[in-house]
């Protein structure tokens, strides 16, 4: 099962309403499973502010989030994802991947 795969499987465990997760390693390193965006619209982040979703988020992945470099994570509840519609694109890499030998 691919990284996407396992980091999708995981995430269910929060009932989203929508849920995206897209590998976007190739913006970053060759060949490796290292970057990803997901976008999580979940009603159990009513009530929550950014910090406290993306905590939740964290301690669902568990041991998962050691096995990859970086997850640009967009959480939504399902008023606020009627009222956007769509993520914004995820931020540039600054850098600090175990797999590459240089700067990108």
């Amino acid at each position: 099962m691919s990284m996407q795969e396992q980091i999708q499987q995981a995430l269910a465990a929060l009932e989203p309403q929508h849920l995206e997760i897209l590998n976007e390693s190739h913006m970053h390193s060759r060949g490796q499973e290292s970057h990803f965006k997901a976008v999580v619209v979940s009603p159990l982040f009513d009530g929550l502010n950014a910090v406290k979703r993306h905590q939740k988020v964290y301690a669902t992945l568990g041991e998962l989030m050691g096995r990859f470099h970086a997850l640009a994570l967009f959480t939504y509840t399902p008023e606020e994802w009627a009222a956007q519609g769509a993520a914004p694109d995820s931020p540039a890499c600054m850098g600090g991947s175990k797999h590459d030998r240089h700067a990108h």
